[in-house]
């Protein structure tokens, strides 16, 4: 038993930890993550809608594996129905990935490539918590202790790599807002109600009707690492500065093996409210939307879709609690594993359940984008989601959405 906890604590993530239930500079293995838009160059405020996308951050579950373009544009054709320019829309994105090389430059990313073409582990290490000696190619292609490593690594990080391309629509609320003032104001002739009823409606979708109303659609699409995608890499194309081999930087070059392969789709929308007597420009309500948007969209994505599903610490065993809540979708009830991350002797990961939580709807952190602009400063803001159903945890421990 106890050399199973030596190997926990050597192997586990990096913690610095005061006391038990406080947990700081957490260091774990996330997923990775590219977020391109579909542009529109005949959307009004098209300019703004890009400017918001491409300066708000990657969510902090996710590395950010942004590397150059950040739109792609949209597919026109008046001839094809609404589904048949969907469908077009996903053949543009696919072409969009192989006329820029989009798999191949995230695997560059991902080893550091150099302007001369070499490639290291820098990154990997970095993000993985690795040994950066212990990756060293050179020496783990003839050592079975570093082909584990580099196995865990392609498993642990390079697989869960993905990008997700957003469309975007957007819909003025004022505009749906004197859509019903019509059928207020038919209803009440109709009725033969004097105008005072009516007023008193048009006021309230006159303050109903500002902000905007988005539907986005987005494409989950991941980076395809296996072992035959990995052998071709380590063998064929790998080369560093140190002792650099322009063949192979060449193959890498013009190498068409590196695929990004389509999760799914999800729709999400994204409801932008305010008063009517908001400070706030019709640009800075739109750029607020936009960052909305991608939040609700990844939230149903990950729900969606398990493998796009990320791990997130429990910030506390008691009270049990993690710093994740409504910008990740969560809803009361839903339920979490709880992981206890080992290191076997070849060096990969395994990842234990130790224990099933639920949500606890008396506490949700409301983390969504700008929620907390109408907070007074003297009210305490609680930046943490609490959940029940387990003891024995601790500050640390993995947990991941199951439902």
């Amino acid at each position: 038993m106890k050399k199973v906890i030596l190997v926990c604590l050597l192997s586990a993530p990096m913690f610095n930890v005061f006391g038990q239930d406080k947990t700081t500079d957490v260091t774990y293995r996330r997923s990775s993550l590219y977020t391109i838009m579909v542009s529109d160059e005949n959307r009004q405020y098209g300019n703004v809608i890009q400017d918001a996308f491409t300066s708000a951050p990657i969510p902090e579950k996710f590395n950010d594996h942004i590397i150059k373009e950040r739109a792609i544009p949209k597919a026109y054709d008046e001839s094809l129905s609404k589904d048949e320019l969907k469908e077009a829309q996903k053949v543009a994105v696919s072409s969009f990935f192989d006329t820029n090389g989009i798999a191949k430059e995230m695997v560059a990313k991902w080893f550091n490539r150099s302007a001369n073409g070499g490639f290291n582990m820098d990154l990997i290490s970095k993000r993985g918590s690795y040994n950066a000696s212990e990756l060293d190619a050179k020496v783990a292609k003839n050592n079975a202790r570093g082909m584990a490593l580099l196995a865990d690594a392609g498993e642990e990080l390079i697989k869960n790599t993905f990008v997700v391309v957003n469309d975007f629509k957007y819909i003025s609320k004022e505009e749906v807002a004197q859509k019903a003032k019509k059928v207020v104001g038919m209803a009440s002739r109709f009725a033969g109600k004097s105008g005072a009823g009516s007023k008193v409606a048009n006021k309230a979708l006159d303050v109903a009707g500002k902000g905007y109303v988005i539907k986005t659609t987005s494409h989950l699409y991941q980076l395809v690492w296996n072992e035959e995608t990995a052998a071709i890499f380590y063998n064929d194309y790998w080369t560093d500065d140190s002792s650099f081999d322009a063949a192979k930087k060449d193959a890498f070059d013009k190498s068409n093996i590196f695929k990004l392969e389509l999760v799914g789709t999800e729709v999400a929308w994204a409801d932008l409210q305010s008063s009517s007597y908001t400070k706030k420009s019709e640009e800075e309500l739109i750029a607020v939307a936009t960052v909305k948007a991608v939040d609700a969209v990844i939230a149903k994505l990950q729900r969606k879709y398990e493998i796009f599903r990320t791990k997130t610490p429990l910030l506390s065993g008691d009270p049990l609690s993690a710093q994740i809540g409504l910008k990740e979708g969560l809803e009361a009830g839903d339920k979490y594993e709880v992981l206890e991350q080992v290191i076997d002797k070849n060096g990969k990961t395994v990842y234990k359940r130790q224990g099933v939580i639920k949500v606890d709807k008396k506490q949700i952190w409301d983390n969504r984008y700008m929620a907390g602009d109408e907070v007074e400063a003297t009210e305490e803001v609680i930046k943490h989601t609490l959940f029940k159903g387990g003891k024995n945890y601790y500050s640390g421990m993995l947990i991941r959405q199951i439902n």
